[in-house]
């Protein structure tokens, strides 16, 4: 076996959003590959096969010039099978010299050994700038949309909505600490998602993304928006539209294509082998009108909301008044802003100064991101052991220290104005 390679340092993969183990920093074990996937993925990365004993081992040459087989650049020699006994040698040497290599693609096929994960594509189409160097925006504004539309996935996957708003969104950013994504190279991006944990976010954006394909031909074809009511099923949805949107806008065009880890075979219900699926400029006047459809349509939810009272506010010593609630349980959503009657002001306000959390139902209203309950009612106070209470209370004064000034301000009334400037900024 012949290698060259090249002496500039290996590239490091980005993690995405928190940094990964060092496991990732170096080569997996020939123990641990398959002859058969390491072939597999040379080939999905541009590798070509360029000779070799049939039955054997090939020989394989990266994408690009260095590649043509003239001598130059990296080659390795990777074996069909375990069948021979310098089969784990030749992996060995194989997996090194993509260790060294400064070549994406080897990098790329190092990362998909290790993580063992499904591959999403994005590329896009922009003018080159001076010498074919891209403006940084242009990276920027991939990554985003990227992250984005993978978060639009991680969403759908929880439940179906037209419109998610703040709902899951927690717990589907929280699905996105495991996924690698590499540096970009020529207008194109990778993320690694992992198979264990990840699988069901992939599936589901394979399948949005032609769910939404169809549905923009079929606005076009006929005049209707009506696919995309029926696509809601598929996992498109305002956010995943509003992703597409960021990543065409200012491009001549933009292409996802979803790649199926070879270990973890093909998902129940997928096409093996998929083309990407386009996106054009022109797509743009009825991928925002879905986003503006899918905004409004999205009914309100009823509620039972048991949650700690973190901010208090009214104008004047009497009357109405808003609360902003930190949701233990009842929605998925981090915090909620309702408003009360002076009663229930009053019952709120003596909850929190005790450190007893409040349950109340309501309807959670789809405008502003599920951020607000309206038609609030049957507001009362939750009993919780000392234990609990204390642990509240902790994280209330912690937060803002509004728990100190509420006493100050009204001691035992429950006439509290907000414990901020700026009252509800922020919801």
């Amino acid at each position: 076996m012949t290698h060259r390679p090249t002496e500039e340092p290996v590239r490091q993969v980005r993690p995405h959003p928190v940094e990964t183990t060092s496991r990732h920093g170096r080569p997996p074990e020939p123990a641990d590959v398959d002859p058969a996937v390491l072939t597999a993925l040379l080939r999905r990365h541009g590798w070509q096969r360029r000779g070799g004993a049939p039955g054997r081992y090939g020989r394989w040459t990266p994408p690009g010039p260095g590649g043509s087989g003239s001598g130059s650049g990296t080659s390795l020699l990777v074996p069909e099978s375990r069948a021979f006994p310098d089969s784990d040698d030749l992996l060995g040497e194989a997996l090194l010299a993509l260790s060294r290599s400064g070549s994406p693609s080897a990098r790329d096929v190092l990362v998909s050994l290790t993580v063992a994960g499904d591959e999403i594509h994005w590329w896009h189409d922009v003018p080159a700038g001076p010498a074919g160097a891209a403006p940084w925006v242009v990276e920027d504004r991939l990554r985003t949309a990227a992250r984005r539309m993978l978060l639009a996935a991680a969403l759908a996957a929880r439940a179906r909505a037209g419109y998610h708003g703040t709902r899951h969104r927690g717990s589907a950013a929280a699905s996105l600490e495991n996924v690698l994504v590499g540096s970009t190279t020529d207008n194109h991006l990778t993320a690694f998602v992992p198979v264990t944990g990840g699988r069901t976010l992939a599936v589901r954006l394979h399948q949005a993304l032609y769910a939404a394909r169809e549905a923009i031909d079929y606005r076009r074809a006929t005049g209707g928006m009506d696919a995309f009511d029926t696509a809601v099923e598929a996992g498109v949805s305002h956010e995943l539209t509003e992703a597409l949107v960021a990543l065409v806008r200012g491009t001549e065009g933009a292409r996802i294509a979803v790649e199926w880890a070879p270990a973890a075979g093909v998902p129940e219900g997928c096409a093996p082998s998929a083309e990407p699926v386009e996106f054009s400029p022109g797509d743009l006047p009825v991928l925002r009108e879905a986003s503006v459809r899918y905004l409004s349509a999205e009914p309100s939810v009823p509620v039972r909301i048991t949650g700690s009272v973190v901010r208090l506010r009214r104008s004047g010593p009497r009357g109405e008044g808003t609360v902003r609630l930190r949701v233990l349980a009842g929605a998925d959503v981090p915090n909620v802003r309702v408003t009360l009657d002076e009663e229930a002001y009053r019952i709120a306000g003596h909850a929190h100064l005790v450190g007893l959390p409040v349950r109340v139902q309501g309807r959670l209203e789809s405008r502003g991101g599920f951020r607000r309950l309206t038609g609030a009612h049957g507001v009362a106070p939750v009993q919780v052991d000392d234990a609990e209470r204390d642990r509240l209370m902790k994280s209330l004064q912690e937060n803002a220290g509004i728990a100190a000034f509420f006493e100050e301000a009204c001691g035992g009334d429950a006439c509290a104005a907000d414990g901020e400037e700026g009252g509800d900024r922020g919801d």
